[in-house]
């Protein structure tokens, strides 16, 4: 335990010095972040900031491996998100094309599912789900949905480092797991320059890879038996929540769901008046609220689905108020900007 605690601090220091010199390189470079229709920022900010996270973290797992401290299908499952790394950053320099984007997202889910070799059973109620035409199938999309959903997300200062970094926390309360501990060092060194206002962000390599990370040490966790799939759904609902609701009603509105928008919750609380800090203080508070309706259904366990299904209303309640404040309706998409640059 005290090796993996003296590790995280390196690791924090690690990525708090890089995000420092990638800053300063993505300045000299001009690797800026320039405000459109979906900015939530008025002014240039450098990007890439997020390969400090990445560095940091993949030599921190390999560390740990080869002191033998985490499992070899965790290990090599976490490697796979090598690739998507590469082709995030590249695409932070050059824009790629979504199709690129997409094909590297697919191959990592399946390199991921693959190395970590299974899904074990979802079990609600006593009822056990292990059919693996639906379990694999939704394994893979889910991988898919998610890093792409924290992209979409990673729009105010901080909120998507801070997101990663509570869902790790809870995850570390449930498990016991020091990896937990070990990634939130990784992203605190980072979130030193991005808390707001933001002198860097973290650009797609962080948010697809936090995205990434999350969700694997989720499906890892559940196979464990320490934390189920399902209490982890929850811990990251926030996220999830926001951007399918979002992309559906889009849907249903009939508009190109291509073009980038600022029709995000959190987007609209910021175009409401709030702050980007206030806003991403109230999202612990959110988080701190679900974390302990994960606590009471892992503690009665008939409890699970009555949870689960308040988890969703709370969060609906919050989309309502933010509606009343600033209408869904009434934000324009910016047809020329493309979705996921």
């Amino acid at each position: 335990m005290k090796n993996i605690l003296f590790l995280s601090g390196v690791l924090f220091f690690i990525s708090l010095i890089l995000t420092y010199f990638i800053r300063c390189a993505a300045l000299n470079h001009k690797i800026l972040d320039i405000p459109n229709e979906r900015s939530s920022h008025v002014s240039p900010v450098p990007r890439g900031g997020g390969l400090a996270i990445v560095l940091a973290w993949y030599f921190g797992i390999t560390v740990l491996y080869y002191l033998k401290y985490i499992e070899s299908s965790l290990y090599f499952a976490m490697l796979s998100g090598i690739l998507l790394a590469i082709i995030s950053l590249i695409d932070d320099l050059i824009s790629l094309k979504p199709v690129i984007r997409l094909s590297a997202q697919i191959i990592t889910a399946l390199a991921a599912f693959v190395l970590i070799k299974e899904i074990n059973p979802v079990i609600i109620l006593g009822v056990e789900i292990n059919s693996l035409v639906i379990l694999y199938p939704l394994v893979i999309i889910g991988i898919v949905w998610f890093i792409n959903l924290y992209n979409f997300l990673d729009g105010i200062d901080g909120y998507a480092s801070l997101e990663a970094i509570t869902i790790a926390a809870s995850m570390f309360i449930f498990t016991g797991s020091l990896i937990n501990f070990m990634l939130i060092a990784c992203i605190l060194g980072f979130l030193f320059w991005n808390w707001p206002k933001a002198k860097i962000f973290m650009g797609d390599i962080g948010s697809t890879q936090l995205g990434f990370i999350l969700i694997v040490l989720g499906i890892y966790f559940h196979n464990k038996s320490e934390l189920s799939i399902v209490n982890w759904i929850m811990l990251s609902s926030l996220f999830w929540f926001d951007a399918t609701l979002t992309l559906f009603r889009r849907w249903r509105n009939k508009e190109k769901l291509s073009v980038a928008h600022r029709k995000h919750a959190y987007q609209r609380a910021v175009q409401s008046g709030m702050t980007h800090q206030k806003t991403v203080l109230l999202s612990i508070v959110i988080n701190v609220i679900i974390a302990s309706l994960v606590f009471i259904s892992r503690k009665y366990e008939f409890l699970l689905i009555p949870s689960f299904i308040f988890n969703l209303l709370f969060l609906y309640g919050i989309t309502l108020l933010i509606d009343r404040k600033v209408p869904f309706g009434k934000i324009r998409s910016n047809n020329q900007t493309p979705l996921m640059e």
